[in-house]
């Protein structure tokens, strides 16, 4: 379907010359006072609005105006007389895109109407992802409308609630702290303490100490009383990240705790009730862990009386372009600078990466994008290597070398080679499939001949 153009201009010959020269690329339209552009503007809300500054009655600012109150705001160019400049300056700080001194440039004209036409398209699929992810679900900086995150959150929303513990699973990088967190803030806690510990980052011979406090003197070293990360959860939520790397003496106090609700810190003897709820997260196997000896299995009942999975980014591909928005919106708001935009090849080939670090990595990588690539369109060439890289085991020819696997050219050439094989020597199909443009696929089969498959066939 054709965008629609308005061009509003007193003179005929300007307006019938403009109309001739788009009509073939645009659905146009032309008015010859404000007036009769207000009309046209409630019948055929524009995508682009064109119009000259001085006519009579109404003025092209009022055009401007009315158009940019319409749901769409078109993208609206002025054309004015040398002496008007500072009025249409004053236009575009209203909102207009752009404006043009008499007599205009076609060339000019055609390419700010494409550039604007083509900013606009890229603000209403931002503002789309954004609805979606305002309708679906977006609780701080968790974002996401799939069903497996669907399914994550209804139980965050469940537990939430209850005072029972939650056991949180999933690989690194899946958001463990950030839903532990949600299921704090959602639950009668919400005003007390969110007391988050890393049990992996504690050496061992620390961590008890870390946990339950110790009085002076307990050990050489303590000179006064501290108190634990139990004691300052009291009235809260204690998160224990990576539960399974604690030790055994410290799984015997975490029992206990789990039992009585009450802990002793080191060099005590008195224990003292506390009233805080307890949420774990692990990325091992716990049951694996219990059989092998190296996990209590009465501790790992009493953790797991509600055990939520984190999908892992690579169930979640229709969350990817809204996590891109999202962080890409936020680091560049944190950091003062210009968004980025991606193009549809580049979002295609983040969301056909695997993620291994999931979240974790799609952040970091929204960052550096944010900061490197400030204000710009990022293709997919520009993006990192890692992203665009496929590792291919077999291929028709035999296994691939492991000096090739990591080669990125070797692998693009490859994935070319399947993908005009899965079409069948359909061009249009194949470039479909590795989500990128025909025109980068005809590049691409300029620079490896070899692969070209002839006369373009039917899919």
């Amino acid at each position: 379907m054709k965008q629609t153009v308005l061009i509003v201009d007193d003179e005929k010959h300007i307006r019938e010359g403009l109309r001739a020269t788009f009509e073939d690329k645009y659905e146009t339209f032309v008015a010859k006072d404000a007036a009769e552009a207000a009309r046209l503007m409630q019948d055929v809300p524009p995508d682009a609005v064109l119009t000259d500054l001085r006519m009579a009655g109404e003025d092209g600012m009022a055009v401007i105006e009315r158009a940019l109150r319409l749901p769409g705001r078109p993208v609206c160019i002025m054309m004015t007389a040398y002496g008007d400049v500072e009025t249409a300056v004053n236009a575009m700080s209203r909102g207009a895109y752009w404006f043009l001194q008499k007599p205009v440039d076609l060339r000019q004209v055609e390419i700010l109407l494409e550039r604007g036409l083509r900013a606009r398209s890229a603000e209403k699929e931002v503002d789309v992802l954004r609805a979606r992810l305002d309708r679906k679900f977006s609780l701080g900086e968790a974002v996401g409308s799939s069903a497996a995150f669907q399914r994550a959150a209804e139980q965050v929303r469940t537990v939430a609630p209850s005072n029972a513990t939650v056991l949180l699973l999933g690989e690194t990088g899946t958001g463990k702290e950030l839903f532990a967190q949600m299921i704090h803030q959602a639950s009668v806690r919400a005003k007390g303490p969110f007391v988050p510990v890393h049990c992996a980052a504690i050496p061992a011979n620390l961590l008890e100490s870390e946990l339950f406090g110790h009085e002076k003197g307990a050990f050489t070293g303590a000179n006064e009383r501290r108190i634990g990360r139990f004691e300052a959860a009291d009235g809260g939520t204690l998160f224990l990240d990576e539960i399974g790397e604690v030790d055994a003496t410290t799984q015997v106090k975490l029992l206990r705790f789990l039992e009585t609700r009450s802990v002793e810190r080191l060099g005590s003897h008195r224990p003292f009730a506390l009233d805080l709820r307890l949420v774990c997260a692990t990325n091992r196997d716990l049951q694996q862990l219990v059989k092998e000896g190296r996990f209590r299995e009465d501790l790992f009942y009493r953790l797991s009386v509600v055990p939520l999975r984190l999908p892992p980014l690579r169930e979640r591909k229709d969350d990817i372009p809204l996590l891109l928005v999202h962080y890409l919106g936020r680091f560049a708001k944190e950091n003062g600078l210009p968004p980025v935009r991606l193009s549809s090849e580049a979002e295609a080939t983040l969301v056909r990466y695997a993620w291994p670090g999931n979240i974790r990595e799609l952040r970091n990588a929204c960052e550096n994008l944010a900061v490197l690539r400030a204000g710009k369109e990022v293709a997919a060439a520009d993006l990192d290597a890692r992203f665009t890289q496929v590792a291919v085991p077999l291929t028709s020819d035999g296994p691939v070398p492991a000096s090739q696997l990591l080669d990125r050219t070797h692998n693009e050439k490859q994935l070319l080679k399947q993908a005009l094989a899965a079409a069948g020597g359909n061009r249009t199909k194949a470039a479909e499939l590795m989500g990128i443009s025909r025109r980068t696929l005809h590049r691409k089969l300029l620079q490896w001949p070899e692969l070209d498959p002839g006369p373009e066939t039917s899919p």
